[in-house]
């Protein structure tokens, strides 16, 4: 059967909130439980406090899945997302922002529940970030949001390992994968952080070995995965568990691995270094637009490495230009 997407993306619909901050403030919210350069839960009354305390704002649409979808669309690439949001104004938004780019949501809103999920992000001097998220609505995801018509129509799901903190949204997980297996199409899974890896080890790693056709993790998420601190042992270790591997190493490019197959790719620098959040997310957008047209691994690779560059030359983890343009 032909496809009608490239891409289907499960994952969390959430409403991003950027601003700068020092590394002395993250710090002093080490007692609230903020750990630097990740992603930390929080609740509706402690994203209201950090909302009080963080300086000039911009929002925009986000969420790990929902970045990758944003550039994988402006590849030019036909894409859909499955994520749930509430039906109130920032849901409103985060629909209104993925249809206008050209991707398929019809996911059903959440009605007289918790509200549409936010991620306040905090942006230290050398770009990196350090993520506060309340889940809202996002919790609310369940196997009855996937759409099986789109994992039939669709050459790769992707998933995202954030899905794993909420135990419906795990069973919707787990059914993606089942109904990918069973049209024949191809899973994907990024790893997304380091504490999911903590939370989740076992489960990823079975997930990766029976279901997962192309994964996604940096060199932090791999390490703990494997739970070795090399990153070459690391990646020996996993290598043909499934059929492709694709490790980001930051400023160091990226490493593609097949059973059989080694592929350094070097990175493409940004035109200045602003905000590193979405890096990876566009990442596997560039790389999953060459999969699905049918490129070779060398150049899915160097799509990546054009969009992660894109996107880290800005406040936001979205493309301000259109990625197609910069192949």
């Amino acid at each position: 059967m032909t496809a009608l997407y490239g891409l289907t993306a499960i994952g969390n619909a959430i409403v991003d909130v950027l601003a700068p901050a020092s590394t002395d403030f993250i710090a002093s919210q080490a007692k609230n439980g903020m750990q630097p350069n990740t992603m930390n839960l929080i609740n509706a009354e402690r994203a209201a406090e950090l909302y009080g305390l963080m300086g000039q704002a911009t929002e925009m649409s986000g969420g790990s899945a929902g970045n990758t979808m944003a550039c994988f669309a402006s590849f030019g690439g036909k894409g859909a997302y499955i994520g749930k949001v509430a039906d109130d104004q920032l849901g409103k938004i985060f629909a209104h922002d993925t249809r206008a780019i050209g991707v398929h949501f019809e996911s059903a809103p959440l009605v007289g529940g918790k509200p549409t999920a936010q991620c306040l992000i905090l942006v230290t001097p050398d770009a990196h970030r350090t993520m506060n998220t309340y889940l809202g609505a996002c919790t609310q995801l369940t196997e009855d949001d996937v759409d099986e018509n789109l994992i039939a129509n669709s050459k790769v799901t992707y998933l995202e390992g954030y899905l794993f903190d909420e135990p419906k949204a795990k069973a919707a997980f787990f059914k993606a994968a089942e109904l990918v297996k069973k049209h024949n199409r191809k899973l994907s899974l990024t790893l997304s952080d380091p504490f999911c890896v903590v939370r989740y080890r076992d489960e990823f790693m079975a997930l990766v070995e029976n279901h997962v056709d192309i994964l996604f993790a940096n060199e932090s998420e791999l390490k703990e995965l494997t739970q070795l601190s090399d990153i070459h042992q690391a990646i020996e270790s996993i290598r043909g568990k499934c059929e492709i591997i694709a490790v980001t190493l930051g400023e160091k490019g990226s490493i593609i691995v097949t059973k059989d197959d080694t592929i350094y790719i070097e990175v493409v620098p940004p035109k200045q270094l602003v905000d590193t959040t979405g890096a990876g997310d566009a990442y596997a957008a560039g790389f999953l637009f060459g999969l699905t047209e049918g490129k070779p691994l060398p150049e899915c690779g160097r799509l990546g490495s054009i969009a992660a560059s894109e996107v880290i030359s800005h406040m936001g983890p979205r493309p301000l230009v259109n990625l197609k343009d910069l192949i």
